[in-house]
């Protein structure tokens, strides 16, 4: 039997595999009724124990418009993971039913476990603060529509780099590429974590710098990459509520910013972001939602083997 493929970290991926990706989704954008049919009588399951709108429905959307079909849980609680059931048990049911798994879990490691166990390719959709390549390869695909390269960017991380799980791996990605800097923009509490600079940034030599002021550092980003700070992720309310506000994108903070600034945000936002920026043409992230879905479809394909 043929070795099943499973997507766990973006660095599952080689930067090749990562361009024809790219490649496949940006043929998509053009070309959509020539995939319509790629994943006829395929079936993809969800398996979401955290709540999310975006990626669970970008999923859906994307299997079904290569004409596939779609099954699965949106909470834990619908599942039997409510009665006790492990992952591994759930994944080894799920893949009697479906040929590809995407699952969604808040603890880190939880989708690994599931591609140890299940006969079907398993895409990682996010665990905890670990991981969410899918989110990652969307972020790539919206840069380089954006910019039209991946290499000599300067890419601002800013609010919770802490538990991000998406800037985690878009540092990742991002470490591979030629020319690239970074730049870490948050609060104290909610830092980098060490493992992330010394086992990425530091051992691929990149240059990194940190610091809490977001507009002293605006004036030489290409790409601002904003997040929320994640009340799911926090033990203690006042904490929560302590640093939420610490940074809040205004069309004043962006006056100092390059004119072909791009701004993207994993989503949700909570208020990172004011409305206001919406129309600026710098804002990328309704555009970054739009590519998840064909960047996923590419990824399906792949994972299926399908051409």
């Amino acid at each position: 039997m043929e070795q099943v493929r499973s997507l766990i970290s973006i660095l599952d991926l080689t930067v090749e595999e990562i361009d024809q990706l790219v490649a496949t989704a940006t043929d998509m954008l053009a070309n959509p009724a020539a995939y319509a049919h790629k994943c006829d009588g395929k079936i993809l399951a969800t398996l979401f124990f955290e709540p999310s709108t975006r990626t669970r429905l970008s999923f859906e959307s994307a299997m079904l418009s290569l004409g596939g079909q779609v099954l699965g849980f949106s909470e834990a609680s619908s599942s039997s993971a409510a009665k006790g059931e492990s992952v591994a048990d759930t994944v080894r049911t799920v893949s009697c039913y479906a040929d590809i798994i995407a699952m969604r879990h808040p603890k880190e490691g939880a989708p690994l476990v599931a591609s140890q166990h299940a006969l079907a390719p398993v895409i990682n959709a996010g665990d905890g603060g670990h991981n969410h390549p899918t989110q990652t390869l969307t972020d790539l695909l919206t840069i380089h529509h954006e910019k039209g390269r991946f290499e000599d960017l300067t890419v601002g991380f800013c609010g919770d780099l802490k538990f991000g799980r998406t800037v985690h791996s878009l540092i990742s990605a991002m470490s591979r590429y030629a020319g690239t800097k970074i730049v870490l923009v948050s609060p104290e509490e909610l830092k980098l974590p060490s493992y992330v600079k010394k086992e990425v940034l530091q051992k691929r030599d990149i240059p990194y710098e940190q610091t809490t002021d977001l507009e002293a550092v605006m004036p030489k980003l290409d790409i601002l990459y904003m997040t929320r700070v994640q009340r799911e992720r926090f033990f203690n309310e006042e904490d929560y509520l302590r640093l939420k506000d610490s940074y809040i994108l205004t069309p004043d903070k962006l006056q100092n910013a390059k004119a072909d600034l791009s701004i993207l945000h994993p989503l949700p936002r909570v208020n990172e972001i004011s409305v206001a920026v919406d129309q600026d043409p710098r804002a990328a992230y309704f555009r970054q939602v739009r590519y998840g879905r064909y960047i996923r479809m590419a990824l399906i394909m792949k994972l299926l083997g399908i051409q």
